[in-house]
């Protein structure tokens, strides 16, 4: 059943109504005057917010309402889109304004051969920027069929300093020697720690429930029914064991034994494609050994969950692995997820960055000496083996100096960027 193009109107118009309305914290990224962009990331990381970022800096640029079409396909009205109705979406605004305009499609991923449909706008010099939740949007055959026309930007939940802003935290000049703003930011820091950087969920108090809602929105939605999974137990028993296992390279094997012990039956290759699901869902970040053999690299991984808030939904006691999480999901902020290893040889080394000649080791608190032992040496000798490099230990709230080794509280590395 096709949608009337009176209801992609009626749509259009909520939408600019909606995007004019927003209150709207500014992200870092720099548009391409020319560029074409599909935006993607896990639900509600603000992948919305930075096509009307994107909007507000068009109309700023002289652009209105006229030339700009933006349609939302989560909005219940255009339930029943079929790829046959994109051509009416052009026409809907044609009708309005008489204008080619600049194409921004939210949401688009379940919608049937959309991809076609953007590589024809591109073709005929219509500009286009498009936002989903699925990172099968990336896969080969769309990223053939895009032709390597658009850029692609991945999308996390707020860094700290977007989450300062979004809090209306002015910092002034030398911040960090003033005991007041030092401690407010320490006091936000610990809200960050363990509810994450999800733009909603700041809205909320109770941010738990939000963030419990959220997981089951995607688990339920973005994992099972897409994948039509029958036994969403077994999903819910894998996705804990990841939750739990978050500083330990995890084998598909090793995934599968555990599920087994339950009661539950599954295989290793229904298990390798569970795994792949949470990951294309946005929901876990997958991080290969630096050094690893081939097959080892693929059957053998770290996992870490996109968002604090929706790991600690799983853990007691957390605070080592929340650190660690948000060390990683940091790094791959600010270096791309495929740029981010570990270092698994005699030592284990938490963090390798080889384009940014960056090794970190991450460890709550050093103070215990079988910690210190634990994790200062390995860093020590990787260092004198690589002098070019920038290697540090990122602590919770520790600072100093250790055999070479700077010592960085987690707050001030967060904010070096």
């Amino acid at each position: 059943m096709s949608v009337s193009k009176d209801v992609i109107k009626q749509c259009l118009i909520s939408m600019q109504h909606e995007v004019d309305e927003a209150m709207i914290i500014n992200r870092p990224i720099d548009f391409e005057e020319n560029g074409n962009y599909v935006i993607v990331g896990v639900r509600h990381a603000g992948k919305s917010y930075l096509l009307y970022q994107r909007v507000r800096q068009l109309q700023a640029a002289g652009k209105g309402w006229d030339e700009i079409l933006f349609v939302n396909f989560e909005d219940e009205r255009l339930a029943e889109f079929q790829t046959e109705d994109f051509n009416s979406l052009l026409e809907a605004h044609l009708e309005l304004y008489g204008k080619k305009p600049v194409v921004f499609l939210d949401e688009v991923q379940n919608i049937p051969h959309w991809d076609k449909f953007v590589r024809r706008l591109a073709d005929a010099k219509y500009q286009v920027y498009v936002t989903g939740s699925n990172a099968k949007m990336l896969s080969k055959e769309v990223a053939t069929t895009l032709g390597g026309r658009f850029f692609i930007y991945d999308t996390y939940p707020y860094s700290f300093k977007e989450y300062l802003a979004a809090q209306q935290m002015e910092l002034r000049e030398h911040w960090e020697f003033d005991t007041i703003q030092r401690s407010q930011v320490k006091r936000h820091l610990n809200e960050y720690f363990y509810y994450g950087g999800l733009p909603e969920i700041l809205l909320f108090k109770n941010k738990r429930a939000m963030l419990s809602s959220l997981y089951q929105k995607i688990y339920l939605g973005d994992i099972c029914a897409r994948n039509n999974i029958k036994n969403d137990r077994v999903l819910n028993i894998l996705v804990k064991k990841m939750a739990e296992s978050v500083k330990q390279p995890l084998s598909y094997n090793r995934l599968k034994n555990v599920i087994v012990t339950t009661g539950s039956s599954i295989s290793v290759p229904t298990t390798i494609d569970y795994v792949d699901y949470a990951s294309d869902s946005w929901l876990i970040l997958s991080m290969e050994n630096e050094v690893g053999k081939l097959t080892e690299k693929e059957m053998q991984k770290k996992y870490y969950f996109v968002d604090n808030g929706l790991l600690n939904l799983f853990l007691m006691n957390s605070e080592t692995s929340l650190l660690e999480n948000m060390v990683a999901v940091e790094l791959c902020r600010r270096f791309g997820k495929k740029n981010v290893f570990f270092l698994n040889a005699e030592k284990e080394i938490d963090f390798i960055v080889p384009d940014g000649k960056l090794a970190i080791q991450v460890s709550y608190s050093i103070k215990n000496v079988n910690t210190y032992n634990k994790e200062v040496p390995p860093l020590v000798k990787y260092a004198k083996a690589h002098q070019d490099w920038n290697c540090l230990l990122i602590t919770y709230d520790e600072e100093g100096m250790e055999e070479g080794i700077p010592i960085v509280p987690v707050w001030k590395w967060l904010m070096e960027v």
